[in-house]
């Protein structure tokens, strides 16, 4: 399946935003995974990029930047660079990319090879991601590609009000779901959406989850 291709696939499974489909359609995923997994890359599959990390299926991919409603102005942050492809995604349809990987022999190699393939508009980090880039803050949309047992209380904090954080919720061995969290207004609990039961590998770190 090429690009364009898999962008009609998903298409066909439910994605709506044109421009969700348009950035997919102009990366080639094989470019982020490793040589052993390349003749496979165009399956729509989870598939492993080493040190217990995995590339989200393409479907997944395009399901959670569609639930970010980028428009294409915003500062985005990410927690969990891994490959860079989520990241790729992301700098094709949001102006700032703001990444965080906690595992260096990762976020390396992703740092060069969206660097090669043009990239300007993304920043990274080495570190805790469940810290988020305070420095940063606030980002008009959080994404995480890996989940907590509960929302990180850092996170929350550094979402701008009426802005969205897509995120997998769930310990390891439970059903995690992934929702769609929008910050109110000061006073006001955040409202929860929750799209469709996922599994993800755990966010490591040190922040304290919301209450």
């Amino acid at each position: 399946m090429g690009d364009w291709g898999r962008a009609e696939y998903l298409a066909r499974q439910g994605i709506r935003d044109r421009r969700v489909l348009a950035a997919i359609a102009n990366l080639n995923r094989a470019d982020f995974v490793p040589a052993q997994e390349r003749d496979v890359a165009h399956e729509d599959v989870p598939l492993p990029i080493g040190h217990g990390q995995t590339i989200s299926q393409p479907y997944v991919v395009a399901l959670m930047s569609e639930a970010l409603r980028l428009r294409g102005c915003e500062r985005v942050l990410e927690i969990g660079t891994g490959s860079g492809y989520q990241t790729a995604v992301l700098a094709l349809l949001a102006r700032e990319v703001f990444t965080v990987e906690i595992v260096p022999e990762l976020a390396r190699p992703a740092r060069r090879l969206l660097h090669r393939l043009g990239f300007t508009n993304v920043f990274f980090r080495e570190g805790d991601g469940s810290l988020g880039w305070p420095e940063g803050a606030p980002y008009d949309a959080i994404i995480a590609t890996a989940a907590p047992p509960e929302i990180p209380r850092a996170l929350l904090r550094q979402l701008k009000r009426g802005g969205r954080m897509v995120i997998p919720v769930g310990a390891v061995d439970e059903t995690q779901e992934l929702l769609r969290i929008r910050r109110g207004q000061p006073g006001l609990l955040p409202k929860v959406e929750r799209l469709l039961p996922v599994r993800f590998v755990p966010m490591t770190g040190q922040a304290s989850p919301a209450h």
